[in-house]
């Protein structure tokens, strides 16, 4: 964690509380927690600092994750990435590093024309852009010599050397994937979400 980390703290500090039935007695201040559905999970929060770049901040996690395989990713796109699949692609080829690629949505429609009148228009093809990195990674511990410490980068320090040393595969996802770096990128992936079509709620 690093920016407004005490967000995320709070969350998971009342996470039972916000998905269970409770009771609270207000004359003295007890709280009963009744039955709910929660997810048998275990999350570690570790402050990686304000100002530590990507890969400084995989390379804190060292000691929590030098024993496995892990995950990570940016946080900041939304996709209908199986997991289980780009997991077993990772354990398939035996290299210490899988990258997601995805194909950005093209920025703007087409135009399909009659000589020179528009005869119509075309959607914005996701298959229009090349492959890029889609900020969903499976990496092995061996990953962790290749970074140093907080102001390494993750895409520079390790998957640039990485894929110099042959030690970084591609998932190749063709389906959806959105980043959302801008208040369009946010008002696109909300009017999903409230019309009931969020190709990224894999769950429930």
């Amino acid at each position: 964690m690093g920016y407004k980390g005490e967000i995320i703290k709070h969350f998971f500090l009342d996470y039972y509380s916000l998905n269970t039935d409770i009771t609270v007695h207000l004359s003295h201040g007890k709280v009963e927690r009744h039955t709910g559905k929660t997810d048998d999970w275990t999350v570690h929060l570790i402050d990686t600092g304000l100002d530590t770049l990507t890969g400084g901040r995989v390379k804190r996690l060292e000691s929590w994750l030098k024993d496995d395989t892990f995950m990570v990713t940016y946080g900041d796109g939304v996709s209908d990435i199986d997991l289980q699949e780009l997991l077993r692609f990772h354990r398939s080829h035996g290299r210490i590093a899988t990258v997601t690629a995805v194909r950005p949505p093209a920025r703007f429609g087409g135009l399909i024309f009659d000589g020179d009148l528009v005869a119509n228009f075309t959607e914005k093809p996701q298959i229009g852009e090349g492959w890029i990195n889609g900020g969903f990674l499976i990496l092995d511990p061996p990953v962790f010599n290749y970074l140093d410490g907080d102001q390494s980068s993750l895409e520079v320090d390790a998957l640039e050397r990485l894929a110099a040393d042959r030690q970084l595969a591609s998932f190749r996802h063709g389906r959806f994937w959105q980043c959302m770096d801008t208040m369009r990128d946010k008002r696109l992936l909300e009017s999903l979400w409230q019309e009931g079509r969020a190709p990224w709620r894999v769950w429930a």
